[in-house]
């Protein structure tokens, strides 16, 4: 892979300090949403248009103002790639797989335009690597030892507040066993941090060697996770599986599909809003995130509360 700019300075933060009462979301009123297609036959759907869909707002249709198919030449379609890499001392039997899996993924998706790497234990470490610094993407990967305690909540609130910053596509790939014990963000948090966002993420959840209940508990979990962002979770147990992961990964990455909006709602009110991506051609559903947060803004002269809020 090729990862055009030096890497970013490391920023490596304490998980105990971190607060996840922050919304990532930015204030522009176009709601855009990763969207992929899916037939009968679990296959994707690559060759579909603007009129293929419709998009619907708690249950009011929506005009469409942004579409773009993968691979199309567009600043709004830039594809930004985040990984969360997980080296607590619970990822010591698994680290090397999880290291091998992680360098064939980024050898296997060349387009992204940079790559964030978030690796964490007891503390949240995050970089962002160019396209000329995959070598040193790669030698980060590959040196830190498995120990420590889980910061897997905050590490990934750490990311969602940088990509809040980035225009485009947002893929985010986390490698973990799913567990955590040490963030101040709790599962909860999290869940409402990715609805917030406008991030597709997938996991590859190494569970092999943890118990059978551990194993139903955190697939649950992690599935949850990715669910909410209309991504997948896979749980690979050897080089093999992880190869038809990333197949299917990459697939879709590939063949994703772009969908904006302006809302018909002009409320700034901040609550959650249901979206539902229809397509018109028989026998395609879709997989995408069930809706987002709508901005907010406090009303003119309203007394602001401890949480920023009247």
């Amino acid at each position: 892979m090729k990862l055009a700019a030096a890497a970013m300075g490391l920023i490596v933060l304490a998980s105990p300090g971190r607060s996840a009462t922050q919304t990532f979301r930015s204030t522009v009123d176009l709601v855009s949403l990763g969207v992929s297609a899916i037939d009968k036959r679990g296959a994707l759907v690559t060759d579909l248009d603007v009129s293929n869909f419709e998009v619907y707002e708690e249950g009011v249709r929506q005009t469409i103002t942004l579409f773009s198919r993968s691979g199309e030449s567009s600043s709004s379609t830039e594809l930004h790639l985040g990984l969360l890499f997980d080296t607590s001392g619970s990822m010591d039997e698994d680290i090397a797989l999880s290291r091998t899996a992680a360098v064939k993924f980024l050898n296997a998706l060349p387009e992204a335009v940079d790559v964030t790497l978030v690796d964490f234990d007891t503390e949240v470490r995050v970089a962002r690597y160019g396209q000329n610094d995959f070598e040193r993407l790669i030698e980060r990967i590959r040196r830190r030892k498995p120990d420590g305690q889980t910061a897997l909540y905050d590490a990934l609130g750490v990311y969602l507040h940088g990509a809040g910053s980035q225009s485009g596509r947002k893929i985010l790939v986390v490698y973990s066993d799913g567990g955590d014990n040490r963030s101040s963000t709790n599962y909860s948090e999290a869940v409402d941090l990715l609805k917030a966002s406008d991030v597709t993420m997938y996991s590859i959840g190494f569970l092999d060697h943890a118990s059978s209940s551990y194993q139903l508990e955190a697939r649950s979990r992690i599935r949850r996770l990715t669910d909410t962002t209309g991504g997948q979770a896979f749980f690979p147990s050897s080089v093999k599986e992880i190869e038809a992961a990333y197949e299917k990964v990459l697939a879709e990455i590939q063949a994703q599909y772009t969908v904006g909006y302006v809302s018909t709602d002009a409320r700034a009110d901040g609550k959650w809003r249901k979206v539902d991506i229809r397509i018109t051609r028989p026998g395609v559903k879709t997989r995408a995130r069930g809706g987002y947060f709508a901005p907010y803004r406090r009303p003119p002269g309203a007394t602001a509360g401890p949480s920023g809020r009247p």
